[in-house]
């Protein structure tokens, strides 16, 4: 499959191990190598959520990112129309790693980096496929300081069965190969200059999903 245009709108889908799409979101592309497809949105990037996941993210509120996983293992949840709100994301994802590597930026600057663990990609007429593996990786912008985030999420989808134990045994591997890339500076962090000093180009507006929106069922 050819590679994305900079500047070409995409769309990364979350799709769940049934063949569901958990989540849509619309992305620009920055840059498509061999290396890792570079990928950016802003605010007011559309995109479509289960509504258990959107009241969690409006709301803030942890029981319902609970009954999110629930309905996720349970095969009962419906899309609803989102949003992107409130940051800049830059994110870097190479096609068969376990995970990608983001930055959140404020109008004060870059937030955080943060490692998102998640499947290797599928690439689509649309975009790429993925899936989101609920552990993270919250990095400090100087690269000083980290800490992982979500491990209660993450046992709870394992007891769920959402990750399976080779998923498991993945993300394991990918957690101390993202490790690695911090304190050897690979990757991203090796451009960590040019990544803290990144922003959303105005000329860019936010990216909009596609019309038709792509199939919510993969199989």
């Amino acid at each position: 499959m050819r590679g994305f245009e900079t500047g070409h709108t995409v769309v990364r889908r979350d799709v769940h191990c049934g063949g569901r799409v958990w989540s849509a979101q619309a992305l620009r592309v920055v840059a498509d190598t061999s290396a890792a497809l570079v990928t950016a949105c802003a605010p007011g990037a559309e995109a479509r959520w289960p509504a258990l996941y959107a009241k969690a993210r409006n709301g803030g509120e942890r029981s319902a990112r609970t009954e999110a996983f629930d309905a996720m293992a349970a095969g009962q949840w419906e899309l609803m129309p989102g949003v992107w709100q409130e940051t800049e994301l830059l994110l870097w994802k190479p096609p068969t790693a376990w995970f990608s590597i983001n930055a959140f930026y404020t109008p004060a600057g870059m937030r955080n980096w943060y490692v998102n663990f998640e499947h290797p990609t599928r690439r689509t007429p649309y975009g790429f496929d993925t899936f989101d593996l609920a552990v993270d990786l919250v990095v400090d912008p100087d690269l000083s300081r980290w800490q992982w985030k979500d491990e209660d999420e993450y046992r709870h989808v394992r007891q769920l069965g959402i990750i399976t134990d080779t998923e498991h045994q993945a993300v394991d591997a990918a957690r101390a190969e993202a490790l690695a890339m911090i304190e050897d500076r690979t990757g991203p962090f090796a451009e960590a200059a040019a990544w803290t000093s990144w922003r959303w180009d105005p000329a860019w507006p936010a990216p909009r999903l596609p019309q038709p929106a792509p199939a919510e069922q993969t199989n």
